[in-house]
């Protein structure tokens, strides 16, 4: 039994170890033919792409909007559901005409995303791996927030049940939302990668060559590590799960 417990928390300490330090091979987010090759890799995997905001001297946001509540986070345009897509040539004309830009991704299409505070989100993907649950790209944005890629739960027979983003997953209301945001239809995350104000940016932990997963298969672990770390009990009747209207 002590062996056995041993050996686990040995596999823990690893993959603790491996989560703080390891950081992909990726390009910088100023390196154009290394981010142009990563936007084609997350078209190519299927994740529908748009034009966003980029970081402007002083904090500011590309947009000038004076006060921006969500500085280089947002799409350009407002048409940017049906503006986002997968096709190769587009993306090219994009990331080769705007190089300072940040790209979004739509969500609710083809992918949703579990969005979690970082330091929760790091225990939940340690206790996740260790427990050989297959887990897809994970991409870490640094003002504090890890991002879980999935499959999208698709357009369900009943059209009156689904998880909407207003449950609590609007990219603008972080501060009033401190544990789990469900990206799915008609929202959207930053693709890395992307650069936030101050010199931060959103990078892959793990990147798109693995599967996205069925979003069920995390969300209990998600939810209650999240839920231990806002201080409060999980509950799974009204975290993230489908709602009738």
């Amino acid at each position: 039994m002590s062996a056995e417990s041993g050996g686990l928390t040995g596999l823990q300490g690893k993959l603790s170890q491996w989560l703080r330090g390891r950081r992909p091979k990726e390009a910088d987010a100023g390196d154009e033919g290394g981010r142009e090759a990563l936007l084609l890799a997350a078209a190519s995997a299927g994740l529908p792409l748009a034009p966003a905001a980029h970081p402007a001297p002083g904090y500011r946001c590309s947009c000038d909007r004076v006060g921006c509540p969500t500085p280089a986070r947002h799409p350009v345009s407002f048409a940017w559901q049906t503006q986002s897509t997968t096709d190769r040539a587009q993306i090219e004309r994009w990331a080769r005409h705007q190089p300072q830009a940040n790209f979004i991704t739509a969500t609710g299409m083809v992918h949703d995303v579990l969005d979690v505070p970082l330091e929760a989100g790091r225990e939940a993907l340690e206790r996740l791996l260790a427990s050989g649950i297959e887990v897809g790209p994970v991409a870490e944005s640094d003002d504090g927030r890890l991002l879980f890629f999935t499959l999208t739960r698709g357009t369900p027979e009943d059209e009156d049940e689904w998880w909407p983003c207003e449950l609590d997953c609007h990219p603008e209301t972080a501060d009033e939302h401190p544990g789990l945001r469900w990206h799915c239809r008609g929202s959207y995350v930053l693709v890395p990668p992307a650069r936030l104000p101050g010199g931060q940016t959103v990078h892959w932990v793990r990147g798109l060559e693995h599967p996205l997963p069925d979003p069920l298969s995390l969300l209990e672990v998600l939810t209650d590590v999240c839920a231990r770390h806002v201080g409060e009990e999980p509950d799974h009747a009204n975290t993230a799960w489908p709602l009738r209207r």
